[in-house]
């Protein structure tokens, strides 16, 4: 099949199919006029990598899947490979650590509004600040 029913089937773009095999995720044959020809492994191999990169790995660990030889039977249906749970861990690790980073970001910026606000509020009461312009 081409690329274009390809991408219908798995539900993917042409687009994104074509930045699978730029990763080395997918490596379709050619035709005689050089055109990206898929087979139905191909059609199993592309849905994987849809479904894994959705619920947010990397095209990175899914290279590690393929190493493993774990992505040429639909992961439905078929047992699960050992690595992908220390895949997903890593990456839920590197998740919360962001969200902490993320929550102690908007906590001093919270802290530093909230003087902010306070300061202007006292300024206001006595003195306009009007002629003053800042970011």
């Amino acid at each position: 099949m081409r690329i274009g029913e390809l991408a219908e089937r798995v539900g993917a773009s042409p687009r994104s199919l074509r930045h699978y095999e730029q990763q080395g995720l997918l490596s379709p044959g050619r035709d005689a006029n050089g055109h990206r020809v898929y087979d139905e492994s191909a059609l199993v191999r592309a849905r994987n990598i849809k479904d894994l990169l959705t619920v947010g790995l990397t095209t990175e660990d899914v290279l590690h899947y393929i190493a493993a030889g774990c992505l040429d039977r639909p992961l439905g249906e078929s047992p699960r490979c050992a690595a992908e749970l220390d895949t997903v861990k890593r990456r839920l690790a590197g998740l919360d650590d962001r969200l902490t980073r993320l929550r102690e970001l908007r906590d001093r910026l919270s802290r530093h509004g909230a003087g902010l606000e306070s300061e202007l509020a006292g300024h206001a009461a006595g003195e306009s600040a009007a002629g003053t312009t800042c970011p």
